[in-house]
């Protein structure tokens, strides 16, 4: 029997054949930790006193970038130290978020990589199994290089057909979250296939990776084709392109068939990712801030959307307009292309690369009854830093739709 792209790449970890269910210990490639997770990570390996993996293992501060707290900046601080005194790399506030920096300088297609990330997931859209483990696991993962896997059962999802106007990637993952449910795809790898697929770019692959989590899944796989092997070129790594693709007598859990020429746009109503709705059935609701960013919608196609909303336009005044790139690659990408100095005329505020509001640590928490339309992957109460708040989940137009009105928008309206 053929395997799926999570068979293939755990078989080549694990140096056996290795199908669904199977229990495996495989070799990892590389290892990801943010500043949130990073220290209980690594005072469980010095608890280890084994060290001979940690070069695999690359940390970012991201969280909380730059520190807005003593306790944080110490945390920060041990992170660095513990990274230089053991030759692992370490990428300090101002360089971007994790799965970006993943993606933009280790990732590549076929390697087995996790991460003290739930969002690890993300860099399934190069063709890689990558999952987010407990720190207590990814401690086991730096001290040896490989740790336990069971092999999960796959499901197919074909995206098909064309996306109509003012509907993105966001809009499509959204679709299948409010589908299958937030414990729809527990334990499993989703494969993502059909004609819509093959026409995305590679950032849209990875909008869709980022949140296979959010339906449970334990990773979200493309395979990798002649966009992966552009999108790696662009990013001076053409040389570690393979093309991997799932056997076509594969056997899957189960099949999901998406015409995604009948989704609308879409938003995640508070406070679960899976109260899905499109947006015309909520269009009208005040909006106090408006988040463009994340590593799920915080790239260069993500900001040039925003302008082209943007253009001849002007944030309503009453609106928060909040703008984080997710790389200091991307950062410095728009600020070239002019996109940066647009976004500041239109009224939106500029913060360094990193997570920002996402994860309610500083910059952009949300006031009590506050209503926060985000390009984010997570809607739960107190995401931002406010239980009191209320974080709508939205593609870029969306966003950027709601912000010009003060309402959430539709973005047919600007398109």
């Amino acid at each position: 029997m053929g395997k799926t792209l999570a068979e293939k790449i755990l078989s080549d970890k694990a140096k056996k054949d290795a199908f669904a269910g199977d229990l495996v210990i495989a070799e990892i490639d590389e290892i990801a930790l943010q500043d949130g997770t990073a220290p209980l990570a690594i005072r469980q390996l010095k608890e280890i006193g084994i060290f001979k993996a940690v070069k695999k293992a690359h940390f970012f501060v991201d969280h909380a970038a730059p520190s807005p707290r003593r306790e944080l900046s110490n945390d920060q601080k041990f992170i660095y130290e513990f990274a230089k005194a053991n030759g692992a790399d370490f990428n300090p506030p101002g360089e971007g978020i994790i799965h970006q920096l993943m993606v933009e300088k280790f990732v590549k297609p076929g390697t087995l990589i996790v991460g003290a990330d739930s969002h690890t997931c993300t860099y399934g859209a190069l063709a890689s199994f990558a999952t987010g483990m407990g720190s207590t696991d990814i401690a086991v993962a730096m001290a040896l290089g490989k740790n336990w896997f069971k092999v999960p059962e796959s499901i197919m999802v074909v995206y098909d057909g064309k996306m109509q106007k003012g509907v993105y990637a966001k809009d499509l993952i959204l679709y299948l979250i409010g589908k299958i449910g937030a414990d729809g795809a527990d334990y499993k790898a989703l494969e993502f296939h059909g004609s819509a697929v093959e026409n995305m770019s590679v950032e849209e692959r990875l909008t869709i990776a980022n949140m296979a989590i959010e339906c449970g899944a334990k990773a979200g796989l493309f395979e990798s084709d002649e966009k992966t092997h552009e999108f790696l070129s662009e990013l001076g790594r053409g040389e570690h392109y393979m093309e991997l693709r799932a056997d076509k007598d594969a056997g899957y859990e189960r099949e999901i068939y998406v015409d995604v020429e009948d989704i609308p746009p879409l938003v995640a109503k508070p406070h679960e990712v899976d109260k899905v709705s499109p947006v015309e059935d909520v269009a009208g609701i005040a909006v106090n801030q408006v988040f463009l960013g994340t590593c799920t919608n915080g790239r260069i196609s993500d900001l040039e959307i925003a302008v082209k909303l943007l253009k001849g336009k002007r944030v309503k005044e009453d609106v928060k307009f909040i703008v984080a790139p997710a790389s200091r690659r991307i950062y410095l990408k728009a600020i070239e292309k002019g996109i940066i100095a647009k976004l500041v005329e239109a009224g939106a505020i500029i913060l360094p690369p990193g997570c920002g509001p996402c994860v309610g640590i500083h910059q952009g928490i949300p006031a009590d009854g506050d209503v926060c339309v985000s390009t984010q992957n997570r809607n739960f109460k107190g995401r931002m830093g406010n239980p009191n708040a209320f974080i709508y989940l939205a593609s870029p137009a969306t966003a950027v739709a709601s912000a010009i009105k003060g309402e959430i928008a539709d973005p047919r309206e600007f398109l």
